[in-house]
Formats: structure tokens, C-alpha cells, sequence
């Protein structure tokens, strides 16, 4: 295994060479062109196309009589756009929706393939051994001449691309905009499925008609889990899709029963669920975490408004008080009570006393005052300005005093004139200096 190892990362072989860098190349090339297709939601397309390709390498190989990779590739292009095309008749001539119109392409023309298929393997030379690899992809059958073919197909993607990047940018994210700015959109939305299209039968080669669409779409909806700047997720995009051809060819190489497509839509899959729960600010498990603090917050806060409005009753904020007490005084789940009262313990804005109650630290104090004084001010704000009655504000500022910053509590002094009471006549406290 290790030689295995050693002999792969060495590159001395040029069928390792060539498997690796067409399944990178490949592979990064769609990925880019990906990241449109997911912005305009045209996920579906790329499946229907990769899937209506069969046809067009079939009877290539009947017009040609070989497996000539140009010549498969040049059929499968035709084949594609034709699927493109009829799409858009079915959806434009009928009252088919386009998600149907989509299924009822992709499986006609796959079946189409399969039938073109098996009657050359039953009718064909010598030479349609291996032609049913398309169907799968075979990466480990690359060779010098498929690189080079990959190469300008990647290269005229990326090139194009880059040249209409503001132009696909701006169709899409707002189309309606693009029109309004005197932009081709129709055009331009002919030149991104030409691109999918190509993109598509680029990849053919190694991955195969049934898996191609995984990695069109995978890497570019992985990549937006990490970042909402568009270049970042085009470039994050090639990066995973290069990653996905690399592991793909190093773990078929391992294991050399294993086809290399298969590996790569793997792989490009891990990193798609590695992206969904652990990439910052959008992963699940970060969302999680950032939710759970806020609650974290928002029980702390609510137990030294609970707090307040005890010493608020006796007119005394220096009194200490039991648990029970401030379970009575609000209905709260008793084991985030009992958390929340730990953590502010901990950061000394309660001070636990020797028979276990609790009472206010001078900061603690402070604290209590500053998100109780923000509650009754957007209460008041409320019932002045959104006309809400009184006995209906409570509820709407339980949610946003939390949220409310030094400067929004500010603005809200000032635009209600700085006032004293709330809506229920309780006083706005203040911090004395």
C-alpha cells in the first residue's frame, strides 16, 4: 500500500499523469461553469444534459466507426444542445411545465441511448469494446491526446467565463436588472447552456453520462456554503471540483477495481456534506452553535430582568433570592434557569450568598437596568409609532430588546422625546452616572 503511495504522488507514470490531471482538469472546468447554473437554479439542466449526450456518442461512433475522442465528443455537444432545444420547445409549444418537460427528455433520450447502445454492441466491430464505459466514465483509459482535448475545452470555458463574468453575474442574480441595463439576456443565457453543454461532454470521458451532472453541480453548491462573494465561490468552486479529480484517480489508483467517476462524485460529495455542517457562518453545525449562544444570552438576560422586577416590587435591588423565587416569578424552563444562573454567577453579575440564593452585582445591576430600560422603550415605541395597543406590545419587544444596540436605544430615546414611564406607567430606568 505504501509503495502504492509513493509510486502515485511521484507522477513517474504517465498514465498516472494523464488520469490525474484530465480528472483535475475536467473536473475544475465544469465546476466553474456549475456555479451559474446553481445560481439560476438550473440544476436540473445539467442532469437532463448529461444524461441526453448518450445518443449523440452512439451514433457518432456509428458515423465514425472508432472510439475518436473528438469526434464521440463533437456528437455528444450535438446531442446535448439538442436537449436543450427541445426543452425549451416542449415548454414554450405546450402547457408542459419545465421540470417536466426536463424528465421527459432526460429519460427519452437515455433510453434512446441505451437502445443505440446495445444494438452496436450487438451489431458493431472490435472496435465498440468499451463504449458502454461512457455510461460510467473509465478515467483509467485516458491517454495523452484526451488531455490535450481537455485542456482546450477547459481553457475555452474558463476563457469565457472570465470574459462574461459580469454579464452571468448580473443575469444571475437579477435578471429583470440585467434587461433594464440593455444586457442580451437571452443571448447570454444561450451561451451559458452551450458552456453546460460542453461542460458536460468534457467530463464524459472519465465520468460517465450518469454521474457528469454530480459533478457540474456538487463542487459550486458546496462552495457557497463558504462564501456569499461570487469570485470566491467560483474560485472555491474549481478548487473542490480539482480536489474531487485528484482523490477520485488517487483512490481508484488504490484500489484499481474501483472506477475513478464514481470516486470523484464521492469525494465531491464529502466535501458538499463537509461544507453543510461545518463551513463558518452557513454550516449547520455552526448555525447551531450561534443559535444556542444567543439563547445562552437571551436566558441571561431574561433572568436578570427576573431580578429586577423582584427588587422593583419591594423597592430594593441589594435583596437576594432562592430559585424557586424566580421560577414563580416567571415561567421558565427550570434547567436554562439553572444554567443561566451558573454562567452569570461565573462572570460576577450575581453574587451567590452562603444559604445558596443569589443577588444583584453592582454590574449585574447595570445590566438589568440596560435591557429592562430597552424593553419599555420599544414598548413605548410600539404603541406611538406602529399603533399597537398597550396590552399587545409585550410580547414584540420580549423578542427585540435582546437584539437592540447602544445606538438604536439612542435613536429610540430621541425620536420619543426621552420619556420616564412606559405604556403600563412602569418607570424607564437609568443608569445614574
Amino acid at each position: 500500500m505504501i509503495q502504492s503511495i509513493v509510486e502515485f504522488l511521484s507522477f513517474s507514470d504517465p498514465n498516472i499523469r494523464y488520469v490525474v490531471l484530465g480528472s483535475m482538469l475536467l473536473a475544475a472546468s465544469s465546476a466553474v461553469v456549475g456555479v451559474f447554473i446553481v445560481l439560476k437554479k438550473k440544476a436540473l439542466i445539467g442532469d437532463a444534459v448529461s444524461h441526453s449526450v448518450l445518443p449523440g456518442i452512439c451514433f457518432a461512433f456509428l458515423f465514425s466507426g472508432n472510439k475518436n475522442i473528438p469526434a464521440l465528443i463533437t456528437g455528444a455537444f450535438i446531442s446535448g444542445w439538442l436537449a436543450l432545444v427541445l426543452i425549451d420547445l416542449i415548454v414554450k409549444k405546450s402547457k408542459v411545465k419545465k421540470d417536466a418537460a426536463i424528465s421527459i427528455v432526460l429519460t427519452v433520450m437515455f433510453g434512446l441511448g441505451i437502445v443505440l447502445l446495445t444494438y452496436i454492441q450487438h451489431h458493431g466491430s472490435a472496435a465498440q469494446t468499451g463504449l458502454e464505459s461512457f455510461i460510467f466514465g473509465n478515467a483509467a483509459a485516458l491517454i495523452g491526446t484526451d488531455i490535450i482535448v481537455f485542456s482546450v475545452i477547459g481553457l475555452v470555458l474558463l476563457i469565457v467565463v472570465l470574459a462574461f463574468f459580469k454579464e452571468f453575474t448580473l443575469i444571475s442574480f437579477n435578471e429583470s436588472y440585467a434587461k433594464t441595463l440593455g444586457i442580451p439576456v437571452g443571448r447570454l443565457d444561450l451561451l451559458l447552456s452551450t458552456l453546460t453543454v460542453l461542460a458536460v461532454v468534457s467530463g464524459i470521458t472519465a465520468v460517465g453520462v450518469v454521474l457528469m451532472a454530480a459533478m457540474l453541480i456538487t463542487p459550486a453548491a458546496a462552495a457557497r456554503f463558504w462564501s456569499d462573494n461570487l469570485r470566491k465561490i467560483v474560485f472555491l468552486s474549481a478548487l473542490f471540483g480539482a480536489l474531487s479529480g485528484f482523490f477520485g484517480a488517487f483512490i481508484s489508483y488504490l484500489a484499481p477495481s474501483m472506477p475513478t467517476g464514481p470516486w470523484m462524485v464521492i469525494t465531491s460529495s464529502i466535501i458538499a456534506f463537509v461544507s453543510f455542517f461545518f463551513a463558518p457562518n452557513k454550516g449547520f453545525a455552526f448555525r447551531q452553535m450561534k443559535r444556542k449562544k444567543s439563547m445562552r444570552i437571551v436566558d441571561d438576560e431574561n433572568v436578570l430582568k427576573i431580578f429586577y422586577h423582584l427588587g422593583e416590587r419591594i423597592n430594593d435591588y441589594t435583596h437576594a433570592y432562592s430559585e424557586s423565587h424566580l421560577i414563580e416569578m416567571r415561567g421558565i424552563n427550570q434547567n436554562r434557569l439553572k444554567s443561566a444562573i451558573k454562567r452569570l454567577t461565573r462572570r460576577d453579575l450575581l453574587l451567590e450568598e452562603h444559604d445558596g440564593k443569589r443577588k444583584f452585582s453592582d454590574e449585574g445591576y447595570k445590566q438589568a437596568v440596560r435591557i429592562v430600560r430597552l424593553h419599555r422603550l420599544w414598548e413605548l415605541y410600539l404603541l406611538k409609532y406602529a399603533k399597537i395597543p398597550a396590552h399587545q406590545v409585550h410580547e414584540s419587544a420580549e423578542m427585540i430588546e435582546h437584539i437592540l444596540t447602544p445606538e438604536m436605544e439612542k435613536e429610540l430615546e430621541l425620536q420619543l422625546g426621552y420619556p420616564d414611564k412606559d405604556p403600563h406607567e412602569s418607570i424607564i430606568p437609568r443608569i445614574k452616572n
